[in-house]
């Protein structure tokens, strides 16, 4: 088995990771190996060498600086349009440009689409989910279609799905599931936890850290008039706390989890306490039918007799016993 070392510098943040892959020593052997070792071997290492030097390697580069510095280039004062609301960029939540495992991962974004969507309850493109993201978490105005940006979005995205293994899944494209506990996601003992391990970057205040230039932010707002909106994918509870256990504190977690399921469960709904914390104002909350909801989506009409409140904090595992005896899809 080979080893290979990738050094990712993003942000200012370097890390390493030590990934292994299959040699041509490997072929051929038996199956039998623990199921971390073959996660490991299935990490997809992404070579930017490889990147054409060609148009289309060009707009491949451009939609990675995209993904990087959104706000650079999109933003409130961005050089190529004023699209995004916010100095949020892509990669704050795709972490990596969308190539870290369990960080939302987009390897294999692109052959995905056009997929139908719970939320529009229509099938969408993966042009209109980018804008999506544009108008929901970034809280700003659709990128025309045929704009340069938006073809470089959809470049890069094509490009590093030529990575992702044809027809099944691989590590880290989907988040980890959590265990759930059998009592409510604790807001309180959220907010001491949140003071503990995120406030030191993201600030007590959760307005997050500008770079020097005010220009992007190094360690993203999480809650305000500069964050996501409600209803955003991170704004559900059980959504969020997933994506933390695997990735924050961001300088701990590449020595192991730090959070337990019930801890991340808790900084979510401190962070998601709109009682607390407000945020921008969305203009819509979709799901048509309101049978294919997540169950931790926080905003009603419901097709249960369960509150808001436990919708979103939990304990979810009545609410999925109850979908699943109607025979409804449980989606979370």
């Amino acid at each position: 088995m080979k080893r290979i070392i990738i050094v990712i510098a993003i942000l200012g943040i370097t890390g390493v990771m030590a990934i292994s892959s299959c040699g041509p020593e490997a072929e051929g052997k038996s199956d039998n190996k623990p199921v971390a070792a073959k996660e490991e071997e299935a990490h997809i290492v992404i070579d930017l060498k490889n990147i054409p030097d060609d148009q289309f390697g060009e707009s491949v580069r451009y939609g990675r600086e995209l993904m990087l510095h959104t706000a650079q280039f999109i933003g409130p004062k961005g050089s190529a349009g004023k699209y995004t609301g916010n100095l949020m960029s892509c990669t704050n939540c795709h972490q990596d440009a969308g190539t870290k495992p369990f960080s939302f991962n987009l390897i294999a974004s692109h052959e995905h689409y056009p997929q139908y969507r719970a939320r529009e309850g229509k099938v969408l493109t993966l042009a209109e989910r980018i804008n999506n993201c544009v108008t929901r978490p970034h809280n700003g105005k659709p990128l025309p279609l045929d704009s340069k940006e938006m073809v470089a979005f959809l470049s890069y995205l094509k490009w590093i799905n030529t990575y992702a293994p044809k027809g099944k899944s691989y590590y880290g494209e989907k988040n980890r599931k959590l265990d759930l506990p059998t009592t409510a996601a604790n807001p309180e003992n959220g907010r001491i936890l949140f003071e503990q391990n995120c406030a030191r970057c993201h600030g007590k205040d959760g307005a997050g850290q500008l770079t020097p230039e005010q220009t992007a932010y190094t360690y993203p707002p999480l809650w305000g008039p500069e964050s996501y909106q409600p209803g955003s994918s991170m704004h559900r509870v059980v959504k969020q706390a997933e994506w933390l256990k695997n990735n924050m504190p961001h300088d701990k977690v590449q020595n192991g989890v730090v959070l337990t399921d019930a801890e991340a469960l808790d900084i979510a709904a401190f962070v998601n306490n709109d009682a607390l914390h407000a945020r921008p104002n969305p203009k819509s909350f979709d799901y048509p039918n309101i049978r294919e909801k997540a169950i931790d989506y926080d905003h009603g009409p419901f097709p249960d007799t369960f509150s808001v409140a436990q919708h979103k904090y939990g304990p979810y595992q009545p609410i999925i016993d109850y979908w699943k005896k109607q025979g409804w899809k449980v989606s979370l």
